[in-house]
């Protein structure tokens, strides 16, 4: 038999890859996990017939995106059963739409892990990687993830906007800044939606409303404004491709 060739590195999982697998095993916040776990067993009656997720839920998308979509949290019958972001419920249904029309996206909807949607050039993760109750994480558990979020940053080396998806989020990212140095204390931004904010290192920060149906429903949130901030997230990246790229 051959030697193998000294020179040779052996291939392997990325460092996003193995941050995922270690979320996944994250028992930090018992409230969230037995919460999770109890509507894993409970369930919905439209999804008696669905094995749930139940765990922690890991992010998703290119590894190499410059662009990062942040939420709040997995919703309880969303992605907390299917273990893919924004999947499986009605913020989901109202995000991947736009993110396709925005050339983020192969596919405009989302089902489960497992129905083909790719992502190009954006990342989507959470500040909170466990369902809450009411949708409404302690103070406790966001701090609990924070580490989360400040290693998963770290690691999308190419990143250079940030989409945060409600003052929840946005609060977190600006945390995320001073906690790890690239500010002196949390910024003064102002949540409002569509502003656009530059920070450290060159990124360029933009807050929007959740795609909650709470906003969604009650036309807080329309699809045309959703819209114009992928759009203005794509500009921001860099790109010179279409929002038909993914479509051929």
């Amino acid at each position: 038999m051959a030697a193998a060739n000294p020179g040779t590195v052996p291939s392997g999982p990325s460092p996003l890859i193995l941050f995922n697998q270690d979320l996944i095993r994250c028992q930090r916040c018992t409230r969230l996990r037995k919460y999770c776990e109890e509507i894993a067993t409970s369930k919905r009656r439209a999804f008696r017939d669905w094995v749930y997720w139940a765990k922690p839920v890991p992010s998703f998308g290119d590894e190499k995106a410059r662009l990062l979509v942040l939420g709040l949290a997995p919703g309880a019958h969303g992605s907390n059963r299917t273990g893919r972001p924004f999947t499986g419920d009605g913020s989901g249904d109202f995000l991947y739409p736009v993110l396709y029309e925005a050339g983020f996206a192969s596919q405009p909807t989302a089902v489960s892990r497992g129905d083909g949607l790719k992502l190009q050039d954006c990342w989507i993760s959470s500040v909170v990687r466990c369902a809450p109750p009411d949708n409404t994480p302690k103070r406790s558990e966001l701090a609990n993830c924070s580490a989360h979020l400040d290693e998963e940053i770290r690691l999308l080396s190419n990143l250079r906007v940030v989409v945060c998806l409600g003052r929840i989020a946005f609060d977190a990212y600006l945390e995320h800044l001073a906690r790890t140095g690239q500010s002196e204390r949390k910024p003064r931004f102002k949540f409002s939606h569509g502003a656009e904010y530059a920070l450290p290192g060159g990124r360029i920060l933009i807050s929007s409303f959740h795609p909650s149906l709470q906003n969604t429903n009650t036309g807080k949130l329309t699809r045309s404004m959703f819209l114009d901030v992928f759009e203005r997230a794509r500009v921001l990246v860099g790109t010179a491709e279409t929002a038909h790229t993914l479509r051929r």
